[in-house]
């Protein structure tokens, strides 16, 4: 089967914004949301800066039971799962819980939640620790969670690629409704990383920005005085339907996805391929699945974390997939908003693509003060402007050298 995949419902909770609205509102308005951490002391640690989520109340979403049941993990993931579901219209008995998926990714799942259970251990003993602990760390806990509170029989698949978790999510969830397993699928992806013990290990391996004194202008994607991410929590699910089956009942589609590609680089569990040759391969899987020429392409969301190597290589890997036609395509990186989220950020940027389709607007590159001469993109948006873009890319790459891109485009008849 070749069925149309659309896109029909958005939900997010993030740093700049929750909700569909709340983070197209953050977006627009441009502000980075780097702070000094507040959720722990970070003095012992290089990088002592974040993006949080703190408007964040999980009685907003979950009744009393399930907020003290569940980790922030999985909260997330609920929470941002509703909101999605109500943005398309949605119940289980408007859908059909056994033709309905879930697929959400997870860099880390419910680890954070397993430190802090930890230390009550180490304190107090096992009496002391969350009877919820072994249910909350496996990273499947927030898929299963979520097909729970909806009644949703079909497959509900949790995956840890790395930072690509959510786009994979994303794009394995288009391949089963595409060929037929499935009518509707929430997918996207969940994270909540911020614990010392946690947020410490990526400090260790110098991944993470160290500009302590300017939290808001640290994440700086493609700019030449980059020095790392700065680490996020947040989550975000879309609803992706057959196309038939949202116009029967009456759905507006923002998108439509039109192609996947994911690859690997077998090359370093944290450096990217420096030829950049596999990054751009998931780019031209995704485009020949969709269809699509690379002159078509009006816009790519980079994956673009911010760190010295990883932008460079993606700059790479965009010239060799769009060839001549990266002379003429605005590309932009959005995490200088909202930092990385992990596994999270790949569903994140799906949901802005999706936005800037929808709504005839391409986000800027946020605290892109002196672009870095080795990222050679000539329409690298420093700035956001209306523009019509009837084809998109967004791209997520991952720790273990995992690759994955999707090609979003306007719904044609």
């Amino acid at each position: 089967m070749n069925r149309r995949v659309v896109i029909t419902g958005i939900g997010a909770l993030t740093p700049i914004g929750s909700g569909k609205e709340g983070l197209w509102d953050g977006v627009r308005r441009g502000e980075p949301a780097g702070q000094k951490i507040t959720r722990f002391d970070p003095s012992p640690f290089r990088s002592q800066i974040a993006a949080q989520i703190d408007d964040f109340e999980p009685s907003d979403y979950l009744n009393a039971r399930q907020a003290r049941r569940l980790d922030r993990f999985s909260q997330l993931s609920l929470a941002a799962s509703q909101q999605a579901y109500e943005d398309a219209g949605l119940s289980a008995s408007s859908n059909g819980c056994h033709s309905t998926a879930v697929y959400l990714g997870s860099a880390l799942g419910g680890i954070a939640f397993g430190e802090e259970e930890h230390k009550k251990y180490v304190d107090k003993g096992l009496d002391a620790v969350a009877p919820s602990l072994a249910l909350a760390v496996f990273g499947g806990a927030g898929a299963t969670n979520v097909a729970m509170e909806f009644g949703i029989k079909g497959p509900a698949i949790g995956n840890s690629n790395s930072c690509a978790s959510g786009a994979i999510a994303i794009g394995e969830a288009f391949r089963l409704i595409k060929q037929g397993g499935a009518d509707v699928a929430l997918a996207g992806g969940s994270e909540a990383p911020l614990a010392p013990l946690t947020f410490g290990a990526f400090s260790l391996i110098r991944a993470m920005s160290k500009r302590n004194d300017d939290p808001r202008h640290a994440s700086r994607p493609f700019d030449s005085e980059r020095d790392g991410f700065v680490m996020a929590e947040g989550s975000a699910v879309v609803i992706l339907e057959e196309l038939e089956h949202a116009l029967a009942r009456g759905a507006r589609p923002y998108a439509e996805i039109l192609g996947y590609g994911t690859t690997n680089d077998a090359y370093h569990m944290t450096a990217p391929l420096p030829s950049g040759e596999e990054a751009a391969r998931s780019m031209t899987l995704a485009l020949e699945e969709a269809g699509v020429q690379p002159a078509e392409v009006g816009y790519l969301n980079a994956h673009a974390t911010s760190t010295p190597l990883g932008d460079a290589a993606e700059a790479l890997a965009i010239e060799i997939a769009f060839g001549d036609h990266v002379e003429k395509l605005p590309v932009s990186g959005t995490k200088g908003l909202y930092g990385h989220a992990l596994g999270a950020s790949g569903a994140i940027e799906v949901a802005i693509t999706t936005l800037s389709i929808d709504r005839g607007w391409i986000p800027p590159t946020v605290n892109l003060f002196t672009p870095d001469p080795d990222c050679q993109l000539e329409q690298l948006a420093a700035t956001g402007g209306d523009a019509e873009v009837h084809v998109a890319v967004t791209n997520a790459f991952g720790f273990g050298g995992i690759n994955a891109s999707l090609v979003l485009g306007r719904v044609s008849p």
